[in-house]
């Protein structure tokens, strides 16, 4: 039996690479609230239970701190940072 494919939305920040699976958000809005920079709105594509998921506002307003990603009930954030130059 195939495992089903998690789909997922990835956005290439300055400090951060940010992943979204959609296929396991359910659209709570809890890592919104809890951004300490205010950089994630909703976005079009639809989660789990047909409402929107979050993506970050543009590439420089996410500074990767992962806030997002630790408290996410559902773990559907992933958040790498970028190595310095």
């Amino acid at each position: 039996m195939a495992v089903p494919a998690f789909k997922y939305v990835q956005k290439d920040c300055t400090k951060a690479n940010f992943t979204l699976f959609t296929s396991i958000c359910k659209g709570c809005g809890l890592c919104m609230e809890k951004c300490p920079v205010k950089c994630l709105e909703w976005s079009n594509e639809l989660g789990v239970y047909g409402t929107p998921t979050v993506i970050p506002k543009d590439q420089d307003s996410c500074t990767g701190c992962g806030t997002c990603a630790l408290v996410c009930p559902d773990c559907a954030i992933t958040i790498e940072r970028k190595k310095l130059k």
